[in-house]
């Protein structure tokens, strides 16, 4: 995979003042007292005890709940009171959520807490507690149809989105904001200096992409954490269903009591608009970031598990790709949990990138994070590597082949492609899935297909997205097929197959930043939660044959008739090490991962007609190095590996705090 780094983002202030700096020093006589240097990053110089906390309702421009009035949303807001005493504009630090009374925000759980006057004074995570007394203003937005805001939930749409960007334009003078939810005085954010930076997890995140996908003026920079880029991808995998609901059920969960009374129009759209066959429709149109990222002026700093099988990698890597053809300055995080977020698990690390972060590009700082490494990748728990660029430097698409190897049902893996006539079949168990397949990776079984190389005589680096072209016929009317990607050997990895997706909680709490007794700003301890595996599945692909010909709209099968499909594999980052081996599994359902189609089929696959391609970093002469050793054929002697399953029901929330 071959990206483009964009040129650098730097906030026009920061250069305007590092242009004042260079022409001041110029200008100093020979002996004049020099300027002292300009600070590197903000300091907690103001009173988080004594923060202005309010509560602004920004109309949103629509009118989704119908009842004649446009949709006001609640922007509750902590704000330190002396720059505004001084006559100082501030940035912002915005999280616009669903979560903050139906299900709350963080590995806690935290919701909103409110005065007798209605003033906020709990807000879940640190981002007050730290960059409040920083002289950052802190806004939590409900998205429409939640909590303390007016309108309907449409899960992505218009109505999510605009929640969110008509706050942006509030805080630019653009929008009107009101003390009040109906009637009340016209408020304007005089203290804000229009820099707003989005940041969330999940939904939250989601919401940022989308934002940032309209271009809106003032937002700065977003810090997308595990977020959706396009929701048909959160539904489906190239038309095959990924959960067995839609939409409408994700509304449903957090919709305030009003929107679930006033919203049955909206609720029947997404209904309708979404239908569990697999197809693309407008509503999935409308949903799609990706589409938009030309649009996009904010930088981005991407953070992702690579184990997160509920906002599956796919999200990321395509958003990422997408950022990249249209220079976009970025970063990323990759780490090797579920779905969760880094202030469990790199805490300490994290809230120091992050105040560097938002120094730069929301108050101008000039402290070189853009100038730093672009990448973090997890290589084991809590051990991380950086890159210069993302994928890595000299990553290329490399061509693998399967075929039939010595003992029959158990294929090999290598650079020679197989001979016409070279089949494998199995039968799709939607009872088993990738861990199933993997531990028996080894012995014929038959629900999969399975080609390993040999033992590797260097390290093997996967940094990106691959893909899987399978040509397959089936014997039924419906089939759906799975692709794994499996590090065959003994490991120590994070447990994300467990509750805590890769962490646990201590008991023990830390404080980041200033607290009151409603808001201390104190959070329980995390650490790692490892396992001891023989195998570890680090990338997948799942699709619906009947899409093979048409993408956007499925067709019933030919029992028979040969189809050919290329399924595409999450993004991801791996390396295989010396002595391990590298597998391509293909299945039918990946169970608690796909749901299964209407029939049980078996598949041919034709092995002549089948080709991985994956981005191998150093290209072919590194994949080359890599399998000079062992024949593929050498391997054990069939016993049973342990990996880690995927959880038994995911969720069906973007959230899993």
């Amino acid at each position: 995979m071959t990206i483009r780094l964009g040129p650098p983002h730097t906030p026009w202030k920061a250069l305007v003042g590092a242009a004042v700096l260079a022409l001041l020093a110029l200008l100093a006589a020979p002996g004049a007292v020099t300027a002292a240097p300009a600070p590197r990053e903000s300091t907690p110089v103001y009173s988080y005890a004594n923060a202005i906390r309010e509560t602004v309702w920004v109309n949103t421009g629509l009118d989704g709940d119908g009842d004649g009035r446009p949709d006001r949303v609640a922007a509750d807001i902590i704000r330190p009171a002396e720059p505004a005493r001084q006559g100082r504009r501030i940035p912002v630090i915005m999280d616009a959520s669903p979560y903050y009374s139906c299900c709350g925000r963080g590995n806690e759980s935290q919701k909103k807490t409110y005065d007798a006057q209605g003033r906020p004074v709990q807000f879940p995570l640190f981002y007050d507690n730290y960059f409040v007394p920083r002289g950052y203003a802190t806004v939590l937005v409900d998205l429409a149809g939640t909590n303390r805001s007016d309108g309907c939930v449409d899960v992505g749409g218009r109505s999510d989105v605009q929640s969110a960007r008509a706050v942006v334009d509030w805080l630019n003078g653009r929008a009107r904001g009101y003390t009040a939810r109906s009637g009340g005085k016209p408020v304007t954010a005089d203290w804000s200096n229009g820099n707003t930076g989005m940041i969330g997890k999940s939904w939250d995140a989601t919401i940022a992409n989308g934002v940032a996908a309209t271009g809106v003026p003032g937002l700065q920079t977003i810090v997308p954490i595990a977020g959706i880029s396009s929701w048909y991808d959160y539904y489906f995998a190239q038309g095959a269903a990924l959960y067995d609901g839609g939409p409408d059920g994700l509304a449903a969960a957090v919709e305030s009591p009003a929107a679930h009374k006033n919203c049955a129009a909206v609720q029947r759209k997404l209904v309708e608009g979404a239908p569990r066959n697999g197809d693309w429709t407008d509503l999935w149109t409308e949903r799609d970031y990706v589409r938009h990222a030309d649009k996009v002026r904010a930088s981005v700093f991407l953070v992702h598990g690579m184990q997160d099988l509920n906002v599956r990698t796919k999200h990321f890597g395509q958003w990422w790709d997408a950022l990249a053809r249209h220079g976009v300055q970025r970063k990323i995080w990759l780490s090797q949990t579920g779905h969760v977020d880094p202030f469990d698990y790199r805490r300490a690390d994290w809230v120091r990138t992050l105040h560097q972060w938002f120094d730069h590009y929301l108050m101008g700082y000039d402290n070189g994070i853009e100038r730093a490494p672009m990448a973090d990748v997890e290589r084991a728990p809590d051990t991380w590597a950086t890159d210069a660029r993302w994928p890595a430097a000299g990553t290329a698409a490399v061509p693998l082949y399967p075929r039939t190897g010595t003992t029959a049902g158990v294929g090999v893996l290598n650079d020679r492609p197989a001979p016409s006539g070279q089949t494998a079949v199995f039968t799709d168990d939607p009872a088993l899935g990738e861990a199933d397949w993997a531990a028996a990776v080894d012995r014929s079984t038959p629900a999969k297909a399975g080609f390993t190389t040999g033992p590797l005589t260097a390290p093997l680096r996967l940094s990106g997205a691959g893909t899987v072209t399978v040509t397959v016929t089936p014997s039924t009317t419906s089939a759906h097929l799975s692709a794994v990607l499996v590090d065959l050997g003994p490991d120590t990895i994070r447990n994300y197959g467990a509750d805590g997706e890769g962490i646990v909680t201590r008991t023990n709490s830390t404080c980041w930043g200033a607290g009151t007794t409603g808001d201390t700003g104190c959070f329980k301890e995390t650490a790692a939660d490892v396992s001891k595996v023989g195998f570890t599945v680090f990338s997948r692909g799942w699709a619906d044959l009947g899409h093979a010909t048409d993408p956007r709209h499925g067709h019933p099968l030919t029992p028979g008739k040969p189809y050919t499909l290329t399924l595409q594999l999450a993004a991801g980052d791996h390396i295989v090490p010396a002595g391990h081996r590298l597998a391509l599994i293909v299945g039918g359902t990946d169970a608690n991962l796909i749901d299964p189609p209407a029939s049980r089929p078996t598949l041919t696959l034709d092995l002549a007609r089948t080709t991985a391609r994956l981005p191998v970093t150093g290209g072919a002469p590194a994949l080359a190095r890599a399998t000079a050793g062992t024949p593929a054929a050498d391997r054990p002697t069939g016993a049973a590996l342990k990996g880690i399953a995927p959880p038994a029901d995911p969720s069906r929330l973007p959230n899993g705090d």
